[in-house]
């Protein structure tokens, strides 16, 4: 993906700032990345060039800011190829532009300064814990000298790094590389250098670069200067024609860096390869496609897995199980979907999931009342995905069916007997959950400990999957009493929650939940279409098409749901601001795309193949918006007033996966 203008100003205006300020992304498979802007000036203090967690520790760390970099030409006029945000404005060199980005195969510059245009490459190799950061010289006047200083951090990655004197100067050369430690509690960074021979040279010269601004931080009104040390300068000496590859590393140095970085790129090119051949064929779906496996992970321990969102979030239970089928099913990867499945059963502790997971089920934490049932949906679509599979091998593992069939009937025996969370059987067969001060859905913001949009009693989309994973066990024959468990709760949920005449008179709907004392809260949410959409449901046919009507009129935008009408007195159509701003209007108003995954599944439903033209068309829109924040994937939120801007993470796990199970839903319906 190119950026919308040719050359790119360091200072662009209007349009070009947008893309400027687009973000690349570079996950390492591991939880790891090394993320930016296009303009190279970091603007988070997540944006780095390597991110990663050490050995021994269950966080993220930020090690390497950023290069500065000065090519110094014949006449020994120095350019400054870098940039950063200081004094309150964006320190760059005017004479360097731009010419050209791109981030397929991997992030490329083309900076280009009259007749000097030097290409820089990032790149990080999946599965690893490293970056490669390749400069070229493609024309000028005769050879150049190049100088790099890497900016390091060396802290945990949500926090900032100040001047101090407990940090370690020293850089020692060894070979065909550098070591740094800063700080003995935290690996020795190593910078491993590929160039012609006796090119390359390494200068002691430590400095504090201080007063680092991150105007993204300051707008999300959290604290945004920091301090960043420099060891030395590595200064390379390169002729027209010429690269020098540079590894930033963790306690070791990576060997034969140009067959690496081809190794990486050869990778790339035949998984994208592969994609092209997957059931998402069509525009939205092959470029989400193209960035699915930014999600997917492997712990310290080979444990796959879903990271929920960049850059902060880490293994989110929720948002795996969610993502999951369309990261995994809508790409024809069975396999590694049953992989994550079966890795997270050692963490089921009294029929619940975690919200987030730790390196074990000690450090994880348990707080969410619905990861437990999203993960037996997953497991739903995954046998339902299986049929062709099996038609084709003729055998299952049946092995991990029984486990699955096991850590089923294990949930729903603590859920309806009683767990923690406040969950446990009524009865009438649904779910009690949370309390006054614990909202455990995924609308779970909360100020001074107070949930802004309190759920606690029977929420829709919790009963729904509820009635959807009873309705599993009686189909797999758990015995009699899941069957009666199954009817009463079915007959329940269809009395109670849907409401054809409310007071509004604006139509028929679902409440959103039944509040302790029994009284339907009757606010218009997008969970209605969470619970219409389920191929489990006890909902009628017209009940459905009722759901849909009233979402169609009230929440769906171009860009997602929003998760409050804005017919509501509390809807805020902004998401932004601080923290406390930023929470009031979370779930208050604010779209988000996932809910898409739903409301195609819903309107195929009820339509069939009369909804494809319009669904199709609201999808391709999206095409655009894989711009707008993180480039080629999906934010995680987006305004709920036009003109929707981006806003939380820039990729976000059940964002893309929910759009990906929504393209391939529809190609199953041509």
């Amino acid at each position: 993906m190119t950026s919308p203008s040719a050359r790119l100003d360091r200072n662009p205006c209007e349009a070009e700032s947008r893309a400027a300020g687009a973000e690349w992304l570079e996950p390492d498979g591991r939880g790891g990345f090394a993320m930016g802007t296009v303009s190279g000036a970091p603007a988070r203090r997540y944006h780095g060039l390597l991110v990663a967690t050490p050995a021994g520790h269950g966080k993220r760390h930020h090690f390497l800011a950023r290069w500065q970099e000065h090519l110094r030409g014949p006449g020994a006029t120095a350019l400054e190829l870098s940039c950063m945000h200081r004094g309150g404005a964006l320190e760059s060199d005017p004479r360097v532009v731009i010419d050209d980005f791109t981030i397929d195969p991997a992030p490329t510059w083309t900076l280009r300064a009259g007749e000097v245009v030097v290409e820089r490459e990032v790149l990080v190799p999946r599965g690893r814990s490293v970056v490669l950061c390749r400069w070229s010289l493609r024309t000028a006047g005769g050879p150049c000298e190049l100088e790099l200083r890497p900016s390091l951090t060396c802290r945990e990655f949500d926090r900032l790094h100040r001047r101090n004197e407990a940090l370690d100067p020293r850089a020692t050369r060894r070979g065909d590389a550098v070591w740094c430690r800063p700080y003995s509690a935290l690996p020795a960074v190593v910078l491993s250098v590929a160039c012609r021979e006796g090119t390359w040279r390494w200068e002691k010269a430590p400095c504090w670069v201080k007063g680092v601004e991150l105007p993204t931080e300051a707008a999300r009104g959290y604290e945004s200067v920091e301090d960043h040390f420099v060891p030395g300068v590595l200064f390379v000496t390169l002729a027209p024609g010429e690269s020098v590859i540079v590894a930033a590393s963790l306690d070791e140095p990576v060997a034969a860096l140009e067959q690496v970085r081809r190794a990486a790129l050869d990778a790339r090119c035949a998984r994208a390869g592969s994609e092209s051949r997957t059931v998402c064929s069509a525009p939205l779906g092959a470029r989400l496609a193209a960035r699915a496996d930014a999600f997917l992970w492997r712990d310290a321990s080979g444990r796959p897995g879903v990271i929920a969102g960049y850059p902060w979030f880490c293994e989110w239970g929720r948002d795996t199980f969610l993502a999951l089928p369309g990261l995994t099913l809508a790409r024809g990867r069975r396999d590694e979907c049953a992989a994550v499945l079966e890795g997270v059963l050692p963490f089921l502790r009294d029929g619940l999931l975690p919200n987030v997971f730790g390196r074990s089920p000690g450090e994880s934490q348990y707080g969410s009342v619905d990861a437990a049932l999203w993960f037996a949906r997953a497991v739903d679509l995954w046998r339902r995905a299986g049929t062709a599979a099996i038609a084709r091998d003729g055998r299952l593992d049946a092995s991990l069916d029984a486990s699955l069939d096991e850590a089923l009937l294990a949930i729903a025996t603590r859920y309806h007997d009683g767990t923690a969370l406040g969950i446990r059987a009524d009865g009438d067969g649904l779910l009690l959950c949370g309390d006054a001060g614990l909202n455990a859905t995924w609308m779970d913001a909360e100020l001074d400990g107070v949930p802004v949009t309190p759920r606690d009693g029977k929420p829709v989309e919790i009963e729904a999957l509820w009635c959807a994973l009873l309705d599993q066990l009686a189909e797999r024959g758990a015995g009699a009493p899941w069957t009666d468990r199954r009817d009463r709760a079915w007959r329940s949920f269809a009395a109670r929650f849907f409401v054809e005449r409310p007071q509004d008179g604006r139509g028929a709907t679902l409440a959103d939940r039944i509040a302790p004392d029994g009284t339907p809260d009757l606010r218009v949410r997008p969970n209605m279409v969470l619970a219409a959409a389920l191929g489990r449901s006890p909902l009628s046919a017209r009940a459905r098409a009722a759901v849909l009507d009233r979402s169609e009129r009230e929440l769906l935008t171009p860009r997602g749901l929003r998760s409050l009408s804005p017919h509501d007195p509390e809807y805020r159509g902004r998401y932004g601001g601080d923290v406390v701003a930023r929470d009031l209007a979370y779930h208050q108003g604010t779209v988000w795309p996932f809910l898409l995954g739903s409301h195609v599944e819903l309107a195929l439903r009820v339509r069939g193949r009369r909804a494809a033209p319009a669904l199709r068309a609201l999808l391709d829109g999206f095409r655009d918006a894989l711009g707008e924040a993180g480039l080629g994937h999906v934010a995680e939120v987006y305004d709920g007033d036009p003109p929707h801007r981006p806003g939380g993470t820039i990729a976000q796990a059940w964002s893309c996966g929910e759009l990906l199970r929504a393209c391939a839903l529809l190609e199953e319906s041509a």
